[in-house]
């Protein structure tokens, strides 16, 4: 999941999309639910790797998935997949040549990925990941009330999202500061 093959362009604009786009997913959307991000990613790696399992045992589609050694890519267009979801009204340019709205923003960046030469599984493989978790995370629960996607207790316990307040024991006297022992 963190290996990204050879630098090439396909590598450079990989490494963009994953700067920018878990940035953004990070500030806006997860801002102080540090253990539901890393849920996002848990779940992004876990829908990744079975695809690629049980797509590498089904025979018209074991041959493209046994080239996917990496998956690194897919969870990074899966961020960006998320990300276009949450915002797709937001007006982007793509090199400067046409701009379209945030929604279109994987299939933009997928067709350019194909261009450059890459496998249009790699990011389709992303998209499928990322859908799969805003359906879940987002669609699901406004349709039916319940949300499947539950970060879980042990999760949250490895992040302190929550501002550390620490107290002072009423019974322990501590010193004055420098100021008040220096005023006669």
């Amino acid at each position: 999941m963190f290996f990204f093959m050879m630098p090439d362009l396909d590598f450079m604009f990989h490494m963009f999309f994953l700067a920018r786009y878990c940035k953004l997913l990070e500030e806006n959307s997860f801002r102080g639910r540090t253990a539901d991000f890393f849920y996002m990613l848990l779940f992004g790696a876990s829908v990744l790797t079975s695809i690629v399992i049980i797509g590498g045992n089904i025979p018209y589609l074991s041959e493209s998935f046994s080239k996917i050694i990496f998956l690194s890519n897919s969870l990074t267009f899966m961020m960006v997949y998320v990300w276009s979801k949450q915002n797709p009204f937001i007006h982007m340019s793509f090199l400067g040549l046409f701009t379209f709205t945030a929604a279109y923003l994987p299939w933009v960046l997928l067709g350019f990925s194909v261009l450059v030469g890459a496998s249009a599984w790699v990011d389709l493989l992303g998209m499928i990941a990322g859908h799969a978790y805003y359906f879940l995370e987002d669609v699901y629960p406004r349709m039916t009330g319940r949300r499947p996607l539950r970060t879980p207790g042990f999760i949250k316990s490895l992040f302190a999202d929550d501002a550390v307040v620490v107290a002072r024991p009423a019974n322990v006297r501590f010193a004055p500061p420098a100021e008040e022992l220096h005023q006669d």
